[in-house]
């Protein structure tokens, strides 16, 4: 019998044309280029993570679950539609724009089988100064304003920008134009989806030279216009051992907590927990174990870990399903 332990994954790192190499400075071995994401719990046809240490060495995250069902992932933790887990976490270095994008919703029609949409919520690690990102549409857009605005190459002119810092929060439900734009590091906590639509992406070529493709038509299908209830908020100022909830979605919750010492938790039957570890360092223990944390890791705590407790000085940005 195999006893739940915090999990760690072995990264898949893609490369982008807006990435960099930020990812280093939290001692991952990233691979040559310009690496843009690093999904670091990740059970999607695209990319698949693999736990590193422990009794589970080595073993996906898809075996996980074919292994330990809803005994390590909860009663929640697997989804209906194609039997994956139903999160996927991200680190993304955005040393260049990203594209101008949106996300459908579950129910449309346009997905690939198996598929689902795509909401999602940043908490920015860090940014530089100035740094932006593009948040929604402008108010009064339509659908036919902003087919004319593509038309005639004025889309910027219907987009609406954000300034960024770190600590911020943005919560992205499906059909929410956004984009992160360069100088902005990342952690992503979304559905388990790769589906992204293109709008714009600056007239640029893509890794191999030739212009990345755009998917209008699918676009101006799934945004909403009159907005799909996304939310955006400041983190800082919180005092040790609080939750601060950072976004409520029907498909995660997401809260920030900042540890000062020992804080003692518990996972509960329904759900896993993630815990992306945003900055500093300290520990998880549970039982008679414990593991060392620090910035730029992220830990999948299996519904049936039970009590356990994270020490040291950090601030832990904290997932489980609803």
């Amino acid at each position: 019998m195999t006893n739940p332990y915090p999990l760690q994954f072995q990264p898949e790192f893609k490369e982008r044309v807006w990435g960099g190499r930020a990812l280093e400075q939290f001692g991952w071995d990233i691979p040559e280029g310009v690496i843009g994401e690093g999904w670091m719990i990740a059970d999607h046809p695209n990319g698949t993570t693999s736990v590193i240490g422990g009794e589970l060495d080595g073993v996906s995250l898809t075996e996980l679950g074919q292994r330990f069902g809803r005994d390590w992932f909860g009663t929640k933790g697997v989804s209906e539609v194609n039997g994956r887990f139903p999160l996927l976490i991200k680190l993304l270095d955005c040393n260049d724009d990203l594209s101008v994008q949106v996300h459908p919703t579950d129910d449309y029609a346009g997905l690939p089988k198996g598929e689902l949409g795509k909401t999602e919520m940043w908490y920015v690690l860090a940014a530089k100064p100035g740094a932006k990102i593009i948040y929604g549409l402008k108010e009064g857009v339509t659908r036919e304003s902003l087919a004319e605005a593509i038309e005639n190459n004025k889309i910027t002119d219907t987009l609406q920008e954000v300034s960024v810092e770190a600590g911020d929060t943005f919560y992205i439900p499906a059909g929410t134009v956004h984009a992160l734009c360069a100088g902005v590091l990342v952690a992503e906590i979304q559905q388990n989806s790769d589906t992204t639509y293109r709008l714009y992406d600056y007239d640029r070529p893509g890794l191999d030279g030739k212009p990345r493709e755009l998917h209008i038509e699918d676009s101006l299908n799934v945004i909403a216009y009159e907005g799909a209830g996304a939310t955006t908020m400041k983190t800082d100022g919180l005092a040790a051992g609080e939750w601060l909830e950072l976004a409520a979605s029907p498909y995660f919750i997401v809260e920030k907590g900042v540890v000062d010492g020992a804080w003692s938790l518990s996972t509960t039957a329904e759900s896993f927990t993630i815990l992306v570890i945003a900055d500093g360092e300290g520990s998880i223990a549970w039982g008679n174990e414990s593991v060392p944390v620090k910035g730029g890791q992220c830990f999948l705590l299996p519904a049936n870990l039970g009590d356990y407790t994270l020490d040291g000085h950090c601030t832990v940005i904290r997932s489980y399903l609803p």
